[in-house]
């Protein structure tokens, strides 16, 4: 039985401020989960609750039965969910092979983290012949690469993304993309909040789209019949 990811009733903000008012979200392992809304519409809001980077005001995050809503970050980890941070967030004057080991701080055999970044070094050749270099000297899609590779450090049953292809040059968004496809086809569950609808729709597997904090729509790409149908929802009707 493959994992499930379900947030139900989710309400929660900044200091006073709500922001997600009550939405409910369910994905699964080998899928990709998108979440599409205007600015300022609560997406990432959302995914940062259910990692726990956020305090729940109301609601729960379970993975698979299990409770993960009052958890704090590094045990959400543990228990299976991570979130990458929008334009992945390397450390800029870590190597590759460090900003891989960062990945790995809930695992509490280092030889064993160890063994899983050589796994994933062979996975990622480019990364490997740059593994001694800052990944601050990176391009863009290379520090995407290696947000990925680090965020897969920990074995997740799901990755939950904030906009990956933010910052990114127009060529390298759909060479990203393809990547979160790779994620699925590895059986990771992803949840991913994009701005790019046109270039993350084909990936999507399941999509919910928010609006005002509020989920407006969800259900599958194919029922999105046209660009007006999906600017309605867009804009609220």
């Amino acid at each position: 039985m493959s994992a499930v990811l379900v947030a139900h009733d989710v309400v929660t903000g900044y200091g006073r401020q709500e922001i997600v008012r009550g939405v409910s979200l369910e994905a699964r392992a080998g899928e990709i989960t998108c979440v599409f809304g205007p600015n300022g519409s609560g997406k990432s809001t959302l995914i940062k609750a259910v990692a726990g980077a956020l305090p729940l005001w109301q609601g729960t995050v379970r993975l698979n039965g299990t409770e993960l809503s009052r958890l704090p970050v590094h045990k959400v980890v543990r228990e299976g969910v991570v979130m990458m941070a929008q334009g992945g967030g390397v450390f800029p004057r870590l190597s590759v092979r460090d900003n891989l080991r960062m990945g790995g701080f809930v695992v509490p055999d280092r030889k064993e983290v160890e063994r899983r970044i050589e796994r994933l070094l062979e996975e990622f050749p480019a990364l490997k012949a740059r593994r001694r270099i800052a990944a601050g000297n990176l391009s863009g899609g290379e520090q995407m690469m290696v947000a990925i590779a680090r965020v897969l450090v920990s074995n997740p049953a799901f990755i939950l993304l904030d906009e990956p292809s933010a910052g990114l040059a127009p060529t390298l968004v759909h060479e990203t993309l393809e990547r979160v496809r790779a994620l699925k086809e590895r059986g990771v569950g992803v949840v991913m909040v994009e701005q790019n609808i046109r270039e993350a729709l084909p990936v999507a597997d399941r999509l919910y789209i928010l609006v005002a904090g509020r989920e407006q729509f969800h259900g599958t790409p194919s029922q999105i019949r046209d660009d007006a149908q999906l600017m309605k929802l867009y804009m609220g009707g």
